[in-house]
């Protein structure tokens, strides 16, 4: 049996540019795709309802459709953030997973085809459930009633003031 590449690769080279919608709808771009749009500040966000297809542009700050691009990394220049909840949810986007995309360059446009599957990116930072929370916290709570009632057996709470 020949040998198999292995294509299911968590994270892009860093030199590959990649796009990323994440599970509330922003939108992330590493260092290689913000270079693309030569590293905006601010952005218009576009879409193809007939090809499924969504781009991002440069923009000038006073462009009343602009959103503002944040630095999504404290250590320097690295991922760019767009907050783009109300884009995906007026076009339907699928943000129930976070997915990564190569993008492509459209006329000047940092496009991604929302056709292509995308890689689904999981990560260790999944936060419990509130039933989880639930739990654990009615479990520290009796935890704590338990030690509670060992350092005082008889419920005397008096003060001995001598």
């Amino acid at each position: 049996m020949p040998f198999e590449v292995f294509d299911k690769r968590m994270t892009p080279l860093a030199k590959a540019p990649s796009v990323t919608i994440q599970k509330r709808g922003v939108i992330s771009l590493n260092k290689a795709a913000h270079d693309l749009v030569g590293n905006a500040e601010t952005v218009e966000l576009l879409y193809d309802r007939d090809r499924q297809v969504m781009a991002l542009r440069a923009a000038d700050d006073s462009s009343p459709h602009a959103y503002a691009v944040r630095n999504g990394s404290k250590r320097g220049p690295g991922q760019a953030i767009v907050s783009a909840t109300a884009f995906t949810q007026h076009y339907g986007i699928d943000t129930t997973a976070t997915r990564r995309w190569k993008p492509f360059i459209e006329d000047g446009m940092l496009c991604v085809d929302l056709t292509e599957p995308g890689t689904v990116i999981t990560g260790n930072r999944t936060k419990p459930t509130a039933s989880i929370q639930d739990a654990e916290a009615a479990e520290a709570a009796e935890d704590l009633d338990a030690v509670a009632f060992q350092e005082d057996p008889v419920g005397d709470d008096t003060i001995d003031d001598s």
